[in-house]
């Protein structure tokens, strides 16, 4: 229960990190439309998506409990509101806003855990502080998956030539299910992804 509640409270900072990472991208390339909105804030209220804050975290949770599995709790926030059409980078703006939130998380991760690795912590600060490292790094990784409306279709979209738009249109028109059968069976690689360069980060 201990780290369900610690996993729970640092995905949900990890979250607001990430998106707010996004807004803050998008107005330095000219775009005021997370600032208007407040979405720019801390608060974790104005972050919430009902499925992805929500229900697959409970989700998760129930499954952990039933299966007596501990399958680390993922999720996602609601996505900045973002106009591209203000960016004074028209070509690379988009990517370099879709980088910015994974990105975010790399730069925490790294952080929490180079103080793990060089700090002498009581060991309770220490289990905070892996969770901070681990839960960073999955997100990270979880975005950059080119799924609709993940980061890393944006991404993709970005980089990906018009003579491979039916890629595009696939992805779009398929997410939720491509996106569902993702969660459901394709999250294995990437907690052992997140496992060997939380290892490399920590040293341990």
């Amino acid at each position: 229960m201990l780290t369900t509640v610690f996993g729970f409270i640092v995905l949900i900072f990890s979250i607001v990190i990430h998106e707010v990472a996004h807004g803050s991208v998008a107005l330095s390339l000219g775009d005021r439309t997370a600032k208007e909105q407040g979405r720019l804030s801390l608060n974790p209220i104005k972050h919430i998506d009902l499925v992805g804050t929500i229900l697959l975290p409970l989700f998760i949770y129930i499954t952990n409990v039933t299966t007596k599995s501990m399958v680390p709790i993922i999720g996602w926030a609601k996505p900045v509101p973002v106009n591209p059409f203000n960016f004074r980078d028209q070509k690379w703006g988009n990517l370099k806003v879709s980088l910015a939130g994974p990105a975010a998380n790399f730069l925490v991760a790294l952080v929490f855990g180079l103080s793990l690795r060089f700090l002498n912590l009581p060991q309770q600060t220490q289990f905070f502080f892996s969770m901070v490292v681990f839960y960073n790094i999955l997100l990270a990784f979880f975005n950059l998956v080119p799924i609709p409306p993940l980061d890393g279709s944006h991404i993709l979209f970005s980089i990906l030539p018009e003579s491979l738009s039916n890629i595009k249109f696939f992805l779009s028109r398929y997410s939720v299910f491509l996106l569902l059968a993702f969660i459901l069976w394709g999250l294995g690689p990437i907690y052992n992804l997140t496992n060997i360069v939380s290892f490399l980060i920590i040293g341990r």
